[in-house]
């Protein structure tokens, strides 16, 4: 089973931004991990112990709608993610997986449309299979046609953790 929809990490030129002054106002502040687990968002996969990383303030609508002149109002929001503190080579794709998926966690799908306002949303509680899993949770959320993107997060923390697009 490969998986129906791709997920983005935090692109390229974010990353760059985000590791000078992060979408708080915060100057980025790298550390070596002494444990692994979190989830990065610039190469969705979880940190690894002794890896230079850093916790920032990501505005993931904010910055989507700065590319597409969107207006999202009060559902711009910002919170903390995990980023490499150097640059990093993105994902290594795994066409069979979903990023973050492990068994019984929690995740929020959360449904936007074309002008960043939510739209609705579903609770996951990852199933064994859990690549069925997510794509039976995107497939519900793009039935709707107002939905243009929907962003997966954790509940345990709120925090973003990819996006996926409404496919072509």
């Amino acid at each position: 089973m490969s998986t129906a929809f791709t997920p983005h990490p935090i692109d390229t030129d974010t990353l760059k931004q985000l590791r000078d002054v992060d979408d708080a106002g915060k100057p980025c502040v790298p550390f070596v991990a002494d444990e692994g687990g979190s989830p990065l968002r610039c190469c969705l996969r979880p940190i690894q112990e002794g890896e230079r990383v850093a916790l920032v303030s990501y505005a993931p609508l904010r910055r989507w709608a700065e590319r597409t002149g969107a207006r999202p109002g009060a559902y711009d929001e910002q919170g903390p993610v995990f980023i490499h503190a150097d640059a990093c080579d993105g994902p290594e794709a795994d066409p069979d997986r979903y990023p973050f998926d492990r068994s019984g966690a929690l995740r929020t799908v959360r449904r936007y449309d074309s002008e960043g306002r939510i739209v609705g949303g579903a609770l996951l509680e990852i199933p064994e299979d859990a690549t069925a899993g997510f794509d039976a949770a995107f497939t519900e959320a793009f039935a709707h046609p107002e939905v243009a993107f929907v962003h997966v997060r954790a509940v345990e923390y709120g925090c973003f953790q990819f996006a996926v697009d409404r496919p072509a």
